[in-house]
């Protein structure tokens, strides 16, 4: 677990990273890292623009140590989500940066109408697998939305590009992780 000030010196991080990127075309370089962030970690990066989305990339399963991930999504976010343009110098005045670090994902092992009783919105991620189709939503999603447990199941499987019952299909596979979120206050 992170405490608060090394949240919001990722989040510093994160966001000086993004803006050398987007100066210079090059990641930044950390003199010193705490040994802490080098262990290997699941991390995303969001950005929201007048609270709305305008990126969010991230690295679902600890494959890369915490201060890499961070820093490759954090770039990604700004300039390689495929559902925005990128995101400009200028523009990144009017935006908040917020990471959330995964703990990693847990197959939820039970017969799948049972699914709702073994997630708790606010605190539970959820991943759903079917063959090649994959779908991540984050533990913040359902809480800005209002969804209940069986709409983020649902949600969370049109992610992944399948039907919305597709939670309830016993070869469809459903993980469930938890996430550390450190933000910037918001922006006007």
């Amino acid at each position: 677990m992170f405490n608060h000030e090394e949240g919001e010196e990722l989040v510093r991080i994160a966001r000086k990273n993004i803006e050398n990127y987007l100066t210079s075309g090059k990641k930044i370089e950390l003199k010193e890292v705490k040994e802490k962030y080098r262990k290997k970690m699941g991390v995303f990066v969001t950005l929201k623009k007048n609270e709305k989305l305008r990126g969010c990339i991230g690295y679902p399963r600890p494959v890369l140590p915490l201060i890499d991930a961070l820093l490759d999504v954090s770039i990604s976010a700004a300039v390689r989500d495929p559902r925005f343009p990128p995101v400009s110098l200028k523009e990144m005045e009017k935006i908040t940066v917020e990471i959330t670090i995964l703990t990693p994902p847990k197959l939820i092992k039970c017969d799948p109408k049972d699914y709702p009783k073994n997630i708790e919105i606010g605190k539970d991620g959820l991943i759903v697998e079917k063959g090649f189709f994959s779908g991540l939503l984050l533990p913040q999603v359902p809480i800005e939305w209002d969804w209940d447990e069986e709409e983020f199941l649902a949600n969370t499987c049109m992610k992944a590009g399948l039907p919305i019952d597709s939670w309830l299909d016993p070869n469809t596979k459903v993980y469930k992780f938890q996430g550390q979120i450190f933000g910037e206050e918001k922006k006007f």
